[in-house]
């Protein structure tokens, strides 16, 4: 039934590139500097798995492909840049940015696993109208039905991963 088969994602019309960063991958006891690839099933925009070429010492060029179970449905790329164009609060502000002069540029998806779930980050940045060199502008972080935009990574994680707020003692 060709269900095995998978394929790069798309993302804004363009296959999503593979991406260098460092990680600790599962089973492993230090983090490594890796290029990685999410997949996704051909035809269809849930994640399927991801492949990384490993880069570090004795590892070098050897890849290894995490698959994700079938029965449990992960959104994919083009499903968290939906979401995260049609976030009530982003989807405004790139509006906004993009009329002033400006121009939003979406850097690149990266999808990173943590434990059981992925957390998935994407820089805007903002270039003016005959600027050259763009700028960090937010950084935008989704994890499990979250969506965050912050100036930086460390706001945006602070916001995803804060602890609910305790109640002053009386």
């Amino acid at each position: 039934n060709k269900e095995d088969q998978w394929e790069v994602p798309i993302i804004d019309g363009e296959q999503m590139e593979p991406y260098y960063t460092i990680m600790r991958l599962p089973g492993e006891e230090r983090a490594e500097f890796i290029q990685m690839l999410p997949f996704t099933p051909r035809g269809r925009n849930n994640l399927a798995a991801w492949m990384v070429a490993r880069s570090d010492g004795e590892q070098y060029g050897r890849m290894l492909t995490f698959q994700f179970p079938k029965q449990k449905l992960i959104f994919g790329p083009s499903q968290i840049v939906a979401r995260m164009n049609q976030d009530q609060d982003i989807s405004p502000q790139i509006t906004l940015w993009n009329q002033q002069g400006s121009e939003v540029i979406q850097g690149t998806l990266l999808v990173i696993p943590i434990e059981e779930a992925l957390l998935y980050i994407r820089p805007l940045y903002l270039r003016a109208s005959g600027g050259r060199i763009p700028e960090l502008k937010q950084v935008v972080v989704a994890y499990q039905n979250q969506i965050v935009m912050a100036e930086t990574l460390d706001r945006a994680l602070d916001q995803i991963f804060a602890e609910a707020p305790t109640q002053p003692s009386t």
